[in-house]
């Protein structure tokens, strides 16, 4: 099975305030970006923004590796969206899980697919990391 591997980053310009999420898809020494952004966001909701629209753009025919730098992403479809389910998308404390829609919308999308996901620290000395946040940013301004 192909291997596809992407790197998503969210930006936000207060919080809530406009936003801007990115990508970079790297298929065969390949790489395509694509971005957008909100006028009225969260950067967590521009971090799922990121992931969802990455998804939405490929077939079920590869092996995905999701590279983020957002632990909020990261640990909640590893750790904590099994629990939301079976708790009526209530956290632990009862209450309703924030971006709800969006994480409904990524978990019918990581349905039937194999996904790696790794965590990467923000703001360090990843390349590809570096320029998808710089792409984020630069959409926060975009015309919508």
């Amino acid at each position: 099975m192909p291997k596809i591997i992407i790197y998503t980053d969210g930006a936000c310009s207060g919080n809530p305030g406009k936003g801007g999420w990115a990508a970079i898809l790297i298929f065969e020494k390949k790489k395509k970006l694509i971005n957008g952004g909100e006028q009225s966001t969260t950067n967590n909701r521009m971090e799922l923004t990121a992931v969802i629209r990455s998804l939405e753009s490929l077939s079920n025919k590869f092996e995905i590796e999701i590279n983020t730098d957002s632990k909020y992403v990261k640990d909640g479809i590893e750790n904590w969206i099994t629990k939301w389910k079976i708790n009526g998308w209530k956290t632990a404390n009862r209450r309703d899980v924030k971006n709800q829609d969006l994480w409904k919308n990524l978990d019918n999308l990581i349905n039937g697919k194999r996904i790696k996901w790794n965590w990467v620290k923000g703001h360090s000395n990843d390349k590809l990391n570096n320029e998808v946040d710089q792409l984020a940013r630069n959409s926060i301004n975009m015309k919508y």
